[in-house]
């Protein structure tokens, strides 16, 4: 059974910065792919960045170049570190295992999420 916390999650003003965490149990998570998603009230969930376990990587056009995806295989986490946020990336933000590098393919069930709230 695979699982995922993430934590990290805030209020944080426009322009400011956050760095999420998602700690990973379960086995062989240090050779799949794993992405960070996120979904905010009244919208479906979007997959905003993912990585490799060679650390291949790809965005979302809405995130590029302010948010970074990074992985700690020994650690089994990922991190997200998003500056220059802006009000439109509040949300509700997910890791999970993908199945690939370019389409919203999770592969296991949800966690509790971390929320992101980018307000003056």
């Amino acid at each position: 059974q695979v699982q995922f916390v993430e934590s990290g999650g805030g209020l944080v003003q426009p322009g400011g910065s956050l760095r999420l965490s998602c700690a990973a149990s379960g086995s062989a998570l240090s050779i799949t792919i794993m992405g960070w998603y996120r979904q905010a009230p009244g919208k479906q969930r979007e997959l905003v960045a993912v990585i490799s376990s060679g650390g291949t990587i790809n965005y979302a056009d809405s995130v590029k170049g302010r948010f970074t995806i990074s992985r700690d295989n020994t650690k089994k986490t990922v991190y997200l570190q998003m500056n220059s946020l802006k009000p439109e990336d509040t949300a509700v933000y997910y890791c999970n295992r993908n199945l690939n590098l370019y389409t919203l393919t999770p592969q296991y069930s949800w966690g509790q999420g971390t929320q992101v709230t980018v307000s003056s």
